[in-house]
């Protein structure tokens, strides 16, 4: 990785699945915009809402999406605004409306209905409309809008990139001092004394002696010794305290790197919380049982977090 500054390498950015953007231009007779959301999501999952005539941009919207983004739930919709000087007229479809005063008439002869209104089949949908500004005159001019709109996107997206690297520095700092965490107590039950064999013995020998209070019969040390060794080995966490110190550098070297890391650390996160798991069956101490229940802790924050991680 590059420096900065020579005083170390610079860990790549990464990226939260949580953001908001919104941009917009001026477009031909009116504004433009992008809104963009992005909540967390298993995958890259993607709803694009254009106005009426711009489905066309639906594809091309999700292709430069899909280029710049690997996970999470996004929205995105362009909207349209004429400019407010601009005189709507209204748009009469005088065929349809003729067919549907004739099919009212047939029925007030028919059925005897009352006669229909003006302003009654004015009012059914597709008879008159009202341009907001999404409609163009000309293919030129529609073409001209779609070249400003996905150019806008772009630039929403990188808004929307940025708000996520936001993010992601924040939870980078989270997911850093949850391995530490981590890291504190797999060290704490390495160096718990509970583990030495002569502390198992003295606990055996302790649990023995109950035993044998009252039939007065001497405790052969020699056995006790390898009743003791063996439990020892029995409760011997060497390999799961290896595993969780490999697992946290494997977790940093991620960090590290950066990028779309996310479902790598929840992997890493299932084996931290195996691994804590086979810490407090082989318990032989409370100590070490403690230990094992803050690390199964520590290890759903962690995994909490990375929820939020693309």
């Amino acid at each position: 990785m590059s420096t900065a500054d020579g005083q170390g390498p610079v860990a790549a950015s990464l990226q939260s699945m949580t953001g908001f953007a919104r941009a917009s231009a001026a477009a031909e007779g009116g504004v433009l915009s992008w809104e963009l959301r992005s909540v967390n999501g298993r995958s890259l999952d993607m709803r694009v809402r254009t106005p009426q005539g711009y489905e066309a941009l639906d594809p091309q919207a999700r292709a430069m999406i899909q280029k710049r983004l690997a996970r999470g739930n996004i929205q995105a919709s362009l909207s349209l605004q004429s400019d407010a000087r601009t005189v709507a007229t209204p748009i009469v479809n005088e065929a349809f409306l003729i067919d549907l005063a004739g099919l009212a008439q047939r029925l007030e002869q028919k059925y005897g209905l009352a006669p229909a209104r003006a302003d009654g089949l004015l009012a059914l949908r597709g008879v008159l409309e009202m341009p907001d500004g999404s409609a163009v005159s000309s293919t030129a001019e529609q073409e001209e809008i779609s070249r400003i709109a996905m150019s806008t996107l772009a630039e929403a997206l990188s808004q929307l990139i940025e708000a996520r690297q936001r993010e992601g520095a924040a939870l980078r700092t989270v997911l850093e001092a949850q391995l530490a965490r981590i890291e504190d107590l797999t060290l704490a039950a390495e160096n718990d004394p509970s583990r030495s064999l002569e502390a198992v013995k003295a606990r055996l020998a302790q649990q023995v002696a109950l035993l044998l209070e009252e039939s007065g019969t001497r405790l052969d040390s020699d056995k006790l010794h390898a009743e003791a060794a063996l439990l020892a080995t029995r409760a011997d966490i060497r390999e799961e305290l290896d595993r969780l110190k490999a697992h946290v550098a494997n977790a940093r070297d991620l960090l590290a790197s950066g990028g779309p890391i996310g479902r790598k650390l929840d992997f890493l996160a299932q084996e931290f919380n195996r691994e804590a798991n086979t810490l407090c069956s082989k318990s032989n101490a409370g100590s070490i049982t403690a230990i094992g229940l803050d690390l199964k802790a520590v290890v759903d924050q962690f995994r909490e977090q990375l929820q939020n991680l693309e």
